[in-house]
C-alpha cells in the first residue's frame, strides 16, 4: 500500500489528467461517480493529514473565504488591444501595411504566414505562473493592470493549477493570456435559474461571464460554468518560442485549453476565405464569436512590427458585421467634453440591439450628421457590436412624414454660453471657457474613475451633486470636502460619509502614473502615463521638458507630446498640479530599486535599426540587466546603442564623448 503522500500524488495527477479530458478536450474517459470518488479519496486523505494539502491540488479550487474587494495586479508585459477591420477593404489595407512594413524590417514577405483564431466574446485575463504553479491570475483592466481575481480563475476547471515536467520543459515564470467564456447552453441555463429566483437575468453571455468572474464570493464563481480559451503568452522567461503556431501547439501540449480550429493562411485571400467560413457557421457555435483574430505567426516579424499605441501591427480583429435595429431618433443632445469638445447624441426611443436594451447612442459630430442627413424625429438603423457604443448607421428617409427637423450645432456653448470656436482643419467644435461647469464636472468624473484615483462611491451623479452646490470646482476641491459638507446631501447617512472620505483618502496613495492619466492631458491614456513616467518620473520634470524631448520617447508622436507640452505650460494646469501635491497626491514615480546585473548603474540610449533585435526586446535586456534606457542623448547616458539609419543621436553622442555600441558590442557587456 502506498505511503499517504505518495497516493495523494497519484489522485492528484489522475483527477488533473480527468479534468484536462473534461474540460479542455471534451472526452471524458471514466463516469462521474468514478471521478467523485477519486476526489472523495484525495479530500479525505488531506483531511487526515493537512500537511500533504498544496495550493494546486484540484480540491483547494473552491473552499476559500469570499473576498472584501479586488486588488490589482500588474502584468508582466502588457495586454494589448486590437486594432478592427470592419469590412474586406479594411482587411486588405491592414495586410497592404504588414507586407509594407515586413519588407522595410528586412524580411521576405514571401515568407509570410498568418494564423487565423475565432475571437471569442467574453472576458480576457492573464494567468501567471511561477514555477508551474498558477500563482494568480487578473483581468486585462486598463492593459497595465488588471483586478486581480486569483481566486475565481482557480475554480474554473478548464485553467490547469500547475503545468507539470511530464508535459516538457517549464518556464520559471510566464503569463498565458485567454478569453474567460460561458458556453451559450450555459447562459440559457443561468438566466432560468435567475428567473425562478426572481433575480434579474443578464443580457448576454459576455456579461454573464464578467458578473461570474468578478463576483467577491468564489464559491458563486464556482457555481457558473465558466470556460477559458487560451490564444497565447505575455511574458516568459525559460522559453523560447519561434512562431505563435508553436505558442498554441506549446499551450495545447501543456494541458491549456485551445481553440481546435486554429488556420493559418499566406495570402489575404484565404484570410477572407478563412473569416467567410467563420461567418457562416458561427451560428452552430456553442459559444459567441464577434470576428476573427488574423496574427503574423513569426514571433520575430511581430517584434519587428511593434505597436502602436495599445494596438500590434502585426494583428487585426476582423469583425462580423454588428447587430442592427430600427428605431426613432427623439432628438439631439449635447455633451461638453472635458477638453470643451461639443459632442453631439441621440436620443432613441428605446429599442433592443444585440441583446442590450439601447436609449442613446453616439454621432460622432455635426459632420458626421450632415452626411447621414440625419434629422430629429427620423427613423433611424441603429448598431451595436460587442461592447463598441451604439451608433446612428443612417435614416429611413422612405418614413420621413415631412415633420423631422434639421440639427444644427450650436453656436453657444449650452452649459455656459460661451460662443464655441471651430479651429481651421478640425472636424471638432469646442468650447474655450477654462471655467465652463460641463467641462469642468468631466474632468472630476475621469478624475476619480477606476483607471485613475479610483475613489469608490464618488461617482457621476455625486460629481454631480457636489458642483450644483458649489463645493466642487476642479479635483483638488475633492480633498477639501468635510464630514458636514456630506452628510447634509440625501441619502448620506454616517458610514456612507465616513466611506466616501476614506475613499478619497486612500487615492493619496495612487502611484504617479495613476495622477498622471487622472489629470485629463488630451491624448494621454493610462498607457501612455505610464510611458511618460519612466522618461520623467515627476511633475516638475514633464513641466520642465519642451515637446521635443517628450516626442524623443519612442512610443510618444508629436501630437501627443504637444499636447503634453501645451497642458503643462497652461499656469491654471500647473497650479492644479500643485494643489494636488500639497494635499498629498504623489506627484512623482516612486525610485524603483536598482536591480543587480552587469549593466546594473548604467545608462544607455538606443537609436536606429538593430540587426535583429527590436527597440523593445533590446530595452527589456538592457533593464533585466541593472540598465536604465532612455529616449535621448545627454550626458547622463553612458552608451548609444545604434543601429542602422542612427539619425542624430549618433552625432550628439560623439560629440559629447558618449560611447557607441553595436548590436553585438552591447551582447558582450550583456555577457553574450
Amino acid at each position: 500500500m502506498p505511503a499517504p503522500a505518495e497516493r495523494a500524488e497519484e489522485l492528484r495527477e489522475a483527477i488533473r489528467h480527468h479534468d484536462y479530458l473534461y474540460y479542455s478536450l471534451d472526452r471524458p474517459q471514466i463516469s462521474d461517480a468514478e471521478y467523485d470518488r477519486l476526489f472523495r479519496e484525495l479530500r479525505a486523505l488531506e483531511e487526515e493529514h493537512p500537511e500533504l494539502i498544496s495550493p494546486d491540488s484540484p480540491t483547494q479550487r473552491v473552499g476559500v473565504e469570499p473576498l472584501e474587494g479586488f486588488g490589482q495586479i500588474r502584468h508582466l508585459e502588457p495586454m494589448l488591444s486590437l486594432a478592427n477591420a470592419k469590412d474586406e477593404v479594411e482587411l486588405r489595407a491592414w495586410h497592404a501595411r504588414v507586407l509594407r512594413l515586413t519588407e522595410q524590417a528586412g524580411f521576405a514577405p514571401e515568407e509570410l504566414r498568418f494564423v487565423a483564431e475565432p475571437k471569442i466574446d467574453g472576458l480576457a485575463v492573464s494567468l501567471r505562473y511561477e514555477e508551474g504553479r498558477l500563482a494568480s491570475g487578473a483581468t486585462r483592466g486598463n492593459g497595465v493592470i488588471g483586478e486581480d481575481v486569483s481566486q475565481n480563475l482557480r475554480t474554473v476547471g478548464a485553467i490547469p493549477l500547475r503545468i507539470t515536467a511530464a508535459q516538457g520543459a517549464v518556464p520559471a515564470l510566464l503569463e498565458v493570456r485567454g478569453e474567460i467564456y460561458l458556453p451559450l447552453s450555459a447562459f440559457e441555463r443561468l438566466n432560468e435559474q435567475r428567473v425562478a429566483a426572481g433575480e434579474p437575468t443578464f443580457a448576454n453571455p459576455r456579461n454573464a461571464a464578467a458578473g461570474s468572474l468578478r463576483q467577491l464570493d468564489p464559491q458563486v464563481t464556482a457555481s457558473r460554468p465558466l470556460t477559458i480559451w487560451n490564444y497565447g503568452l505575455g511574458f516568459v522567461e525559460g522559453e523560447q518560442f519561434e512562431s505563435h503556431s508553436q505558442v498554441l501547439a506549446w499551450l495545447a501540449q501543456h494541458h491549456f485549453r485551445v481553440s481546435p480550429d486554429v488556420e493559418t493562411a499566406s495570402d489575404v485571400d484565404e484570410l477572407v476565405a478563412i473569416f467567410r467560413r467563420w461567418e457562416a457557421r458561427r451560428g452552430e457555435l456553442e459559444y459567441d464569436i464577434d470576428g476573427v483574430v488574423l496574427k503574423v505567426d513569426d514571433r520575430g516579424l511581430q517584434a519587428a512590427l511593434g505597436s502602436v499605441g495599445r494596438d500590434p501591427r502585426w494583428a487585426v480583429a476582423y469583425k462580423f458585421p454588428p447587430s442592427t435595429a430600427q428605431t426613432r431618433l427623439r432628438r439631439i443632445g449635447i455633451n461638453v467634453g472635458r477638453t470643451g469638445v461639443l459632442n453631439p447624441f441621440a436620443v432613441l426611443e428605446p429599442v433592443q440591439v444585440g441583446g442590450v436594451t439601447v436609449g442613446l447612442a453616439t454621432l460622432h459630430n455635426e459632420e458626421d450628421i450632415n452626411r447621414k442627413d440625419l434629422r430629429e424625429g427620423d427613423m433611424v438603423v441603429v448598431q451595436r457590436a460587442g461592447d463598441v457604443i451604439p451608433q446612428v448607421v443612417s435614416p429611413l428617409t422612405e418614413l420621413r412624414s415631412g415633420q423631422e427637423q434639421p440639427f444644427r450645432m450650436p453656436e453657444h456653448c449650452p452649459s455656459c454660453g460661451t460662443p464655441v470656436v471651430r479651429t481651421p482643419g478640425e472636424v471638432a467644435i469646442r468650447c474655450p471657457n477654462p471655467d465652463c461647469p460641463q467641462k469642468l464636472m468631466q474632468l472630476v468624473e475621469h478624475f476619480v474613475g477606476r483607471s485613475a484615483m479610483d475613489i469608490e462611491g464618488v461617482g457621476k451623479k455625486l460629481v454631480h451633486r457636489l458642483f450644483a452646490l458649489g463645493l466642487v470646482r476642479d479635483p483638488a476641491d475633492l480633498y477639501d470636502l468635510r464630514y458636514d459638507d456630506l452628510i447634509a446631501l440625501e441619502g448620506f447617512q454616517e458610514r456612507s460619509v465616513r466611506n466616501v472620505l476614506a475613499a478619497i483618502e486612500a487615492s493619496k496613495e495612487r502611484p504617479f502614473g495613476a495622477v498622471l492619466f487622472a489629470l485629463g492631458i488630451p491624448h494621454v491614456g493610462a498607457q501612455t502615463a505610464e510611458i511618460l513616467i519612466k522618461r520623467f518620473p515627476s511633475v516638475a520634470d514633464l513641466r520642465e521638458a519642451g515637446a521635443g524631448e517628450i516626442a524623443e520617447i519612442p512610443q510618444i508622436g508629436n501630437v501627443i507630446a504637444q499636447s503634453v507640452a501645451d497642458w503643462f505650460g497652461e499656469s491654471r494646469n500647473q497650479r492644479l498640479a500643485e494643489r494636488l501635491e500639497g494635499v498629498g497626491l504623489r506627484m512623482r514615480a516612486e525610485v524603483q530599486e536598482e536591480a543587480a546585473g552587469p549593466l546594473a548603474g548604467r545608462t544607455f540610449v538606443i537609436t536606429g535599426t538593430l540587426p535583429s533585435l527590436s527597440r523593445e526586446e533590446a530595452t527589456r535586456l538592457i533593464e533585466r540587466a541593472g540598465g536604465k534606457v532612455t529616449g535621448s542623448v545627454s550626458g547622463k547616458a553612458d552608451y548609444l546603442v545604434a543601429g542602422e539609419n542612427p539619425g542624430s543621436k549618433l552625432e550628439k553622442a560623439r560629440s559629447l564623448g558618449t560611447a557607441v555600441l553595436s548590436e553585438h558590442a552591447l551582447e558582450e557587456l550583456l555577457g553574450g
